[in-house]
């Protein structure tokens, strides 16, 4: 349950770069930078889109702009096992309630 996301991955021209498109944005008009050594703080969308990336691994920076995510891979991985995961990792950024959790009642 919850909003879905749609997620289209495109290559970029750098090795190691891959850049993906969401028909939801994410940062408003502004952009954020997330790199490794600096917390990410914060609930926002690209907060947590940022935080989910670099949990997976294999991320070295994330930068948001609207609704392009731009990921940087660690070591220049470019192949399909390097990127393998991080688009199911957008489209699920709305999905609040997933297998095993239960879902909240209220009382009247």
């Amino acid at each position: 349950m919850g909003q879905p996301v749609t997620v289209i991955e495109k290559p970029t021209a750098v090795p190691g770069v891959v850049r993906f498109e969401t028909n939801r944005v994410l940062s408003g008009m502004s952009h954020e930078r997330y790199v490794p050594g600096r917390p990410v703080e914060g609930n926002r969308p690209p907060d947590v889109v940022a935080r989910r990336l670099f949990e997976r691994g294999g991320v070295a920076s994330v930068h948001v702009n609207g609704n392009v995510i731009t990921v940087q891979l660690e070591s220049g991985g470019s192949g399909p096992a390097d990127t393998q995961g991080l688009r199911e990792i957008i489209e699920d950024l709305y999905t609040y309630y997933r297998p095993g959790v239960e879902v909240p009642t209220f009382s009247t």
